[in-house]
Parts: structure tokens; sequence; C-alpha cells
């Protein structure tokens, strides 16, 4: 299958992109700058030089494939105050993606996060049986999911809020670790009993892969290996990490210590991945999260917040 992959060079993408080229698959990967080119060409993968306005380029390049994977996001841009442009710009290219594979029955795989479904208070572990009626982020999950009811095979693909491994220089860890060292302890939020799904970049990539080649129109799926561990954990296991105390500290003080971050540590998010594993067969055998951050490559590395 030829594939266009957006954010093809990022932490999660270019472990996808070696994913589909190890099963067989063509990839053309979106880059917009030279080292992305670059990187992209060294695994093999063929480059559609664009960014996510390029609407379209987007919409060119998904009608041209046989399958579409989305991965980017204005990730840099939403981190430095303008969340709702990323969004809009999200929601604006999947769009445009999606206009070139109407009635084709292409599969067009996207990428949502299961923290939203913290926000809806469930009362227990989030299932992918769960939908939002919508929001920041939610809606492109539902655009995608709708496509379904427009010929196209789509599905969404539920990141939990830590994809971790040796490979992960920009997510939620690394900046936790950076907070740490600068607070002098890694901080949970009062007794940091709230749970956060994980699940390895590698097991995470496979799980792109299973949707992209099987995965039903409409379908919600979990990148969850772990269902949920205690947020207290985690500090401590950064403490530990970096010879550091993990320390509680109140609501009111969050923000001191945990800067962009204090609103996401205090979300319980246990999530469940039962539905994805029986439905595609994906069966996590990488690292947990706790076994990863023992392994000390997180800390081996400074990685700015």
């Amino acid at each position: 299958m030829r594939v266009f992959v957006t954010g093809a060079s990022g932490h999660i993408g270019s472990v996808v992109v070696r994913e589909l080229l190890a099963a067989g698959h063509q990839v053309v990967g979106l880059a917009r700058s030279d080292a992305s080119v670059a990187a992209l060409k060294s695994i093999g993968a063929e480059v559609r030089r664009g960014n996510l306005d390029d609407l379209e380029g987007l919409r060119e390049a998904a009608a041209t494939a046989e399958g579409v994977i989305h991965l980017a996001f204005k990730h840099d841009v939403a981190f430095t105050g303008d969340y709702a442009g990323a969004v809009a710009a999200d929601l604006h290219a999947i769009e445009a993606m999606s206009a070139g594979l109407h009635g084709s029955g292409k599969p067009f795989v996207g990428t949502a996060g299961t923290l939203a479904l913290a926000h809806a208070m469930l009362g227990r572990p989030g299932t992918e049986h769960d939908a939002l009626e919508g929001g920041p982020r939610i809606d492109a999950e539902n655009a995608v999911i709708s496509l379904g009811k427009r010929g196209v095979r789509s599905s969404v693909i539920r990141l939990a809020p830590t994809v971790h491994s040796s490979l992960d220089h920009q997510g939620f860890v690394p900046s936790l670790i950076t907070m740490a060292r600068k607070n002098g302890f890694a901080a949970y939020v009062g007794d940091g009993a709230n749970r956060w799904p994980a699940v390895h970049t590698l097991d995470a990539a496979r799980l792109y892969r299973l949707a992209l080649e099987g995965a039903p129109a409409g379908s919600r799926i979990h990148g969850v290996a772990e269902e949920g561990i205690p947020f207290r954990d985690i500090a401590e296991a950064i403490g530990r990490g970096l010879g550091l105390p993990a320390r509680s500290v109140s609501v009111e003080d969050a923000n001191k210590y945990l800067g962009f971050l204090s609103a996401f540590t205090q979300l319980d998010n246990p999530t469940s991945s039962a539905h994805t594993r029986d439905l595609l067969g994906w069966k996590p055998t990488k690292p947990g999260l706790l076994a990863d951050l023992a392994e000390r490559h997180y800390f081996e590395s400074a990685t700015p917040a």
C-alpha cells in the first residue's frame, strides 16, 4: 500500500514510517524542513515537501495515496499560546485530505488523545465506545470518524498522554523531568492518586499499522498498554532517576511547579484498550512506563520543557 503520512519525521511518526516500510508498504512522508527531508530519505521513505497550511498539497497527496495516516499537529504553535489556531489548522488539514478520499474505501487513520475522556469525568475507565460531542481536538476526532459514512475506512487512535521510549525527547515525560530538575523535586498534586495511561512508542507504531490495514470504518482505537499509573508513582520514578525527592504540591501551587502541565497532571484518565486488542489483535509487548524510566535513558539527555 502507498501511504501518505503527516508528522512522518516526529517522535511517533518516524517509528510508524519504519513499521510501515518493514511491513512492505511504500511511504510518502510530509516534511517541512531540510532536516526532515534528510531523515525520511535516510530510512527509505519518499518525501513530499509541505506543511499543514498547504491544503491543496495535502488534498493532492491524499488523493494519490492508497491510505493516509495523520500524525502532524502544530505543537510549537499550541505551546506558545495559540492553541486555538493549532486546533483549527488540524481540522482544516483533515478536511482537505479527506476531500480526496470520499467514496474510495481507502483508510484514513487520525490521531487524538485519551486525556479528552478525563474531562468527561466518566467515573470509570474510558473505552473505545465513549464519544464526546465536541470541543478542541474532539471536533477533529469526530470529523475523521464521520468519514466512515462517506466511503472512507476511517479510524482514530487515541494515544495515551505518555508515549514513552528512548526516542521520546519532547513529550510530557521529558518536560516533567526538566521541571523536576529546576524545582529540586519531582512534583505531584495532592495525593497523586490520579492515573495516567501509557504506551511504548514501538507498540503504538504497530497499532497505527494494524489500524491502517484492518480497522473498520468509524473505529475509535485506544493506544493504551497500561490502563492507569498513579501520577505519584510517575513522580517518584522521576525523582529516583534524578536522585531527588518526590513531593506533593497543592492545587494552588501546581502552576508554579508544573507550569503548562499543571492541569494535565491533575487529570484522572484510566483508559481501557480491551476492545482495541480484540478488534485488531494488538498485543503490547514493550516495557511499561515505570520500567522504561528505570532504564535511565530519559535522564541521560537534557531536554527543555
